[in-house]
């Protein structure tokens, strides 16, 4: 007796830099068929869809009447019109990052997902990254004392419709709310307008009432793509690279004070260094596979739309300790000028 389920219809609404990829996992997805793509721009549309041998609805509504369930990649000012269509349809969608433009539209988002028997995921991809899996395994038992997280990308590479908080830094910052499951107790934030009218480079420090001490820059004007995370127990110190896919663990085995003579005294620190196996799983796989189950098995996601709200919250406060430091935005520094940045 075959007890396979029925591929869900799925759709991909935007088809600029993600949603191409989305299409590409769906198409290959056991749980999934891609049954169509929609995009305002009807020649990347019709491309995308002739690649894919799927049809193009030139508007979402002709769209959802094919679909069980969408992915979202649009541009975010969109992304809540877009979605609250999707849900009074009755279909399944998944959000890219981050949820909706405002904290109004995606607390709206997070309490019409709630209301509805629907699975309402956000794209946190960084969630599904096997390296980020695998440190939060190491972790788990540990009383954490501090963690830093780097994530840093070339300015033209980077995406430039939102600033770097929302294009970059909202991925950790969703992490930390992940593996600490608190709110901080306290937000200082500094930023650069290097390139843009809004904040180019960004840290922010987050404390919270029993710890950890969070640090993170975000930035889109360094030449050097860097994904890192470092967390310090009171035991060992673990580094995590989401781009190599490594974790490395250091522990101290060995501490002590040594008299060589009367007059001579050394220290000597030994400590063992573990290197962890991360499995080679490409993150947007998994993260479109476990949309799939939820839907099938009728299971909440990992990243919900209260998730994604509370990460943009958050990176709303990150922004506002910015402007609240320097509130006016000067004019940006043209790309090749050699200038000082101006300071946010």
């Amino acid at each position: 007796m075959n007890t396979q389920p029925t591929p869900l219809n799925v759709g991909v609404i935007g088809v600029g830099a993600m949603g191409p990829r989305h299409c590409r996992i769906f198409s290959n997805l056991h749980l999934t068929q891609l049954a169509g793509v929609c995009d305002l721009n009807p020649i990347a549309g019709n491309r995308i869809a002739q690649q894919f041998h799927v049809p193009y609805y030139a508007s979402v509504d002709d769209l959802l009447e094919h679909v069980d369930a969408v992915s979202v990649a649009t541009p975010t000012p969109s992304h809540f019109d877009i979605a609250m269509r999707c849900i009074a349809k009755g279909v399944h969608v998944l959000i890219e990052k981050p949820i909706a433009a405002t904290l109004e539209q995606a607390h709206q988002l997070a309490q019409t997902a709630a209301a509805n028997n629907l699975v309402v995921q956000v794209g946190h991809i960084e969630r599904f990254n096997p390296t980020y899996l695998e440190l939060k395994n190491v972790v788990e038992d540990k009383r954490i004392a501090a963690i830093n997280m780097r994530r840093l990308s070339a300015y033209q590479a980077s995406n430039t419709d939102v600033d770097v908080v929302l294009d970059l830094m909202i991925h950790d910052l969703d992490l930390v709310l992940d593996m600490v499951n608190d709110t901080p107790a306290a937000i200082a934030a500094h930023g650069l307008s290097v390139f843009t009218n809004t904040i180019d480079h960004a840290t922010a420090q987050l404390s919270f009432a029993n710890g950890p001490l969070v640090t993170l820059t975000a930035s889109r004007i360094t030449e050097q793509k860097i994904r890192t995370i470092e967390v310090t127990t009171l035991d060992s110190f673990v580094e995590a690279n989401l781009l190599n896919k490594s974790v490395t663990v250091h522990r101290r085995t060995v501490s002590e004070y040594l008299a060589q003579n009367q007059r001579e005294v050394k220290y000597r620190q030994e400590s063992i260094m573990e290197c962890i196996h991360v499995p080679a799983i490409e993150p947007l796989f998994s993260e479109l596979d476990h949309f799939a189950n939820c839907i099938i098995n009728g299971t909440r996601p990992q990243v919900s739309a209260r998730d994604g709200y509370l990460a943009l919250k958050m990176a709303f406060d990150i922004r506002d300790a910015i402007n609240r430091d320097l509130p006016h935005l000067e004019r940006p520094l043209q790309q090749k000028s050699m200038a000082v940045p101006v300071l946010v």
